[in-house]
């Protein structure tokens, strides 16, 4: 029945596409030969299209964010539908519901009848999106995370006398590619003015940051009697109790399924390099990085003998 629903939800993103012609259908006579399209951070037009150009162009971004959402949320349900399943189909309602409104917002500034409010809607947008985007990305982030990490292993089972062996998997050769990004969006919130991107600049920055301690830092695997552990900054990412573990061997991991924290439904890596092992449990498939794998795979061995 959940999956149902999730089906149904999924189908009624499609409503943008029309919504947004019909957005323009309705008063294409109305609207001038050329179509006031973009704009600076005032809301002064400042770039023009014909009616036609403006309306393939504005449902073409919306079958153009339909084309990339529906895929991962399809892919989402054929493993699980979950609480990130849901978030995520979340933020694409968000994402296409602001694009609706941005095509509004342009054909009311088009209307002479409505050009005041319409300027004023079309200043407002881009303060909101750069509020409510990065905020939505981090909820997002984090809701991923969470999901599916397992309840914390007993407190017995964190007592020194029940840790068997400890690895740590660095990721610190990332940060090469990662800080030199995070200067545009630093010097923006520290040198703009703008409110709006101050706060949106910040919060990229912290992300961007943050997911450099986390590299730097790395994962922690903790090998315990009960089951392993995987952390990173202090942060339970996610607990494999040691009934569920029903296979493990080390393979190969490329670079094009990417790195750090991976994978979508039942499936998830913690990885930084081209080596995992690759751990089967009754609850999905984790991949623990590690340029090193048999020592993974004999900390596994310790684990499963008890």
């Amino acid at each position: 029945m959940q999956r149902r629903i999730f089906q149904f939800a999924i189908a009624l993103l499609w409503l943008a596409l029309p919504l947004t012609v019909l957005q323009y259908w309705q008063v294409w006579d109305r609207l001038p030969a050329h179509v006031a399209t973009h704009f600076n951070a005032p809301g002064q037009a400042n770039g023009w299209m014909s009616r036609p150009q403006a309306l393939s162009f504005g449902a073409g971004a919306i079958a153009l964010l339909l084309a990339i959402f529906t895929p991962l949320l399809v892919y989402a349900i054929r493993r699980q539908v979950e609480v990130f399943s849901w978030a995520l189909l979340g933020f694409g309602a968000l994402v296409l519901g602001f694009m609706v409104e941005v095509n509004r917002s342009i054909v009311s500034y088009n209307l002479q009848s409505n050009l005041q409010s319409g300027l004023q809607d079309t200043a407002r947008l881009p303060g909101v999106l750069l509020i409510v985007l990065p905020i939505a990305v981090v909820l997002l982030l984090v809701i991923y995370i969470a999901s599916k990490r397992e309840p914390a292993l007993s407190s017995s089972a964190l007592l020194s006398r029940d840790l068997l062996a400890e690895e740590t998997h660095s990721g610190g050769r990332s940060i090469l590619f990662i800080l030199p990004v995070m200067i545009g969006p630093a010097l923006a919130a520290a040198l703009v003015n703008e409110p709006a991107v101050r706060l949106s600049m910040t919060l990229v920055a912290l992300i961007g940051f943050t997911t450099s301690a986390a590299a730097w830092s790395g994962f922690q695997y903790r090998f315990l009697r009960e089951g392993v552990e995987v952390r990173t900054l202090g942060f339970r990412l996610r607990s494999i109790p040691r009934h569920q573990i029903q296979s493990y061997a080390s393979e190969g991991w490329s670079a094009l399924r990417g790195y750090g924290i991976r994978g979508v439904g039942n499936s998830r890596a913690y990885v930084w390099c081209n080596k995992v092992v690759h751990i089967k449990t009754s609850n999905g498939d984790v991949f623990l990085g590690h340029r090193d794998p048999d020592r993974i795979v004999h900390d596994l061995d310790r684990v499963m003998r008890y």
